[in-house]
């Protein structure tokens, strides 16, 4: 593990306003919420997030989720043995998909008595003025109303939301439509490294980005699982994009959700790429 300073103060200090982080933002990808083997969902894992979010609004938190994943389960659910690559079909498996994962996200938010409700956002959604106006007036109701609101991309309607590439960049985007202070990203790695930690033993960690540079963007790695498309590579992306509108990203290991707890107190876990403040 290594770390960066940042303006001579020591970087993890900067970690300590993460505990002030009051609107957050979190994003699961189809491989923390599914078995890697077969791409079926993993219960205990979003059971466990559910009671981990339901606390954070008990605590007075703003929280979204952002779930990827419709594609994968539906895949697995159309008996498909890899995530299909025809636009057809991966349209048909975000339908059966996303029916799949919000049942299970109400069933799992029911026994905390949190209330969650579901966005399915589109480009248009968010670079057409007066339709972003209203998304951002639907996330502040839903604020107000104590509400949970689990965010996906429309795959069923559109092609382009397709290419978000397992919601990295649209988690930032959302990120920002809410004026969120933090963002948390979900994933199958603990943190950026300075080489692949799957294959070389002497990767090192690393705990703190100030900024997305070149060298930052070479130690990123390539794809996903079978059943999902991200990399680390996006979550570069979806970084830089917080990184220029002052929202703080942490980039953790999903394995054991109450990781998200342990990032907004401030533990040393993950990469965080600093936002501009």
């Amino acid at each position: 593990m290594y770390t960066i300073y940042f303006g001579g103060e020591f970087i993890l200090d900067i970690r300590e306003r993460l505990k002030k982080s009051k609107r957050v933002v979190i994003k699961v990808g189809t491989s923390t919420i599914t078995y890697h083997e077969n791409g079926r969902l993993n219960l205990k894992r979003i059971e466990k997030m559910a009671w981990v979010i339901s606390d954070l609004v008990n605590q007075g938190k703003d929280v979204v989720l952002v779930s990827s994943g419709a594609i994968g389960v539906g895949s697995t659910r159309l008996n498909f043995t890899e995530r299909p690559k025809e636009t057809r079909k991966k349209q048909a498996a975000a339908a059966v998909g996303q029916a799949v994962l919000m049942q299970i996200y109400q069933n799992f938010f029911n026994e905390y008595s949190q209330t969650v409700a579901q966005i399915l956002l589109t480009k248009d959604d968010v670079n057409i003025d007066e339709r972003r106006h209203n998304v951002e007036n639907t996330f502040r109701t839903l604020f107000e109303m104590g509400v949970v609101p689990i965010v996906n991309a429309n795959d069923t309607i559109s092609t382009d939301e397709i290419e978000f590439s397992d919601n990295d960049r649209l988690s930032a985007l959302v990120a920002q439509l809410t004026s969120a202070d933090l963002l948390i990203i979900l994933t199958d790695i603990d943190a950026l490294y300075d080489g692949d930690p799957r294959v070389n033993p002497d990767a090192k960690r690393i705990s703190c980005v100030e900024k997305i540079t070149d060298e930052i963007m070479a130690m990123a790695g390539s794809n996903g699982s079978k059943y999902s498309v991200g990399g680390m590579i996006t979550k570069l992306e979806a970084a830089k994009m917080c990184e220029e509108n002052n929202i703080d990203m942490v980039v953790a290991h999903g394995e054991n959700p109450t990781i998200i707890d342990d990032v907004i107190d401030g533990l040393d876990v993950g990469t965080l790429f600093i936002g501009k403040h």
